[in-house]
């Protein structure tokens, strides 16, 4: 029989805890009891799972009393607050913000690529950068076969991945471009006091603010996340991150440099048999994976394979997945999923 297990999940109202809530429920995880918590703001109200009601409470470090598994997504400044309280409490923690990721104690984990580091826990495992998350799962099967040297990778990221008010703007704009009225911007490209920018009928170059060597930090984090949960540090990564208007499902442009000799047909072949993997590449037919078809799909979509023109070791991809599944509540339910098959719960 299997285990039934007490779930908390800190951040159950937001863009990425209501697709929580539906993966657990989707996938039949094993749940005794279900606690939402969140700011004292929020405790009190009523939150539907399952068919039934129940009282959101707030998030203390009581409150991960009893607690088996801790989802959180509740923005980094809550993490740091309570998850080591939660894993004190003996919860084991899935954290998808980026709070925990590059600490060298935490593993960060797609359970495709790298689910051996589950066992290396001490209470917290973080969940990676959606954009990071579907790259990897495409590019594992590959450098298991053929080795992997250089990774550039071009993103055209949704504005679902900003949170719910982000969608809700994209829809404001493109209604008041519609109408012929002034569009106005309070959320993307970064939530900081500078400059704002519509997303409707417009690309942004830059997700998150800029580090002082130029790059953004979701770049970095696309970087130095890709070689931790690749395990190979020596891999040179490159990103650019735009975000574009679309709801949901992030879209990939990756250019890679393998280390053996390999053929496009080789590529195929991986990837046909990849766990995780759809491959969806038909040029005679126009097929390849877009994000409008995504939406709602639980695999990384892979398709626009072609061998570079002037390097026979470089290949191009184009990867597309639902970034709220894969990208963040799916992967995040996975990891809970493996570690109670490997009797790790």
């Amino acid at each position: 029989m299997t285990k039934q297990l007490v779930v908390a999940i800190v951040g159950a109202t937001g863009a990425v805890g209501s697709q929580m809530k539906e993966q657990l429920i989707k996938r039949n995880f094993p749940i005794k009891h279900i606690k939402f918590l969140a700011s004292a703001r929020s405790a009190g109200k009523e939150i539907e799972f399952n068919d039934q009601k129940y009282i959101i409470e707030e998030a203390t470090p009581e409150a991960f009393e009893g607690v088996d598994v801790a989802f959180f997504s509740a923005g980094g400044s809550v993490s740091a607050k309570l998850a080591t309280e939660a894993a004190k409490r003996g919860a084991v923690v899935i954290d998808n913000t980026s709070h925990f990721r590059m600490h060298p104690d935490v593993p960060l984990v797609v359970p495709e690529v790298n689910r051996e580091d589950l066992t290396k826990h001490n209470g917290i495992i973080a969940n990676p950068n959606c954009s990071t998350i579907q790259m990897v799962v495409a590019l594992q099967p590959i450098s298991e076969k053929f080795g992997l040297s250089k990774v550039v990778v071009s993103t055209y990221q949704a504005v679902s991945g900003s949170g719910i008010s982000a969608i809700e703007e994209l829809r404001a704009q493109s209604a008041e471009w519609e109408k012929g009225k002034n569009v106005e911007a309070h959320i993307l490209p970064a939530k900081s006091d500078k400059k704002h920018y519509p997303i409707a009928r417009n690309v942004i170059p830059q997700i998150d603010v800029f580090t002082d060597n130029g790059f953004t930090y979701e770049e970095m984090k696309m970087i130095n996340e890709t070689k931790k949960i690749m395990h190979l540090p020596e891999l040179s990564v490159a990103a650019t991150c735009v975000r574009v208007p679309v709801v949901s499902g992030h879209s990939e442009s990756v250019y890679i440099e393998v280390e053996q000799d390999a053929t496009k047909e080789d590529i195929f072949e991986v990837l046909r048999n990849a766990p995780g993997v759809v491959l969806q590449d038909d040029i005679t037919q126009q097929e390849y994976p877009m994000p409008i078809f995504v939406e709602g799909e639980d695999p990384v979509y892979v398709g626009r394979i072609r061998q570079d023109l002037d390097n026979k070791k470089g290949f191009h991809l184009w990867v597309v997945s639902d970034n709220l599944l894969k990208g963040a509540a799916l992967n995040s339910v996975q990891i809970a999923e493996a570690m109670l098959a490997d009797n790790l719960l």
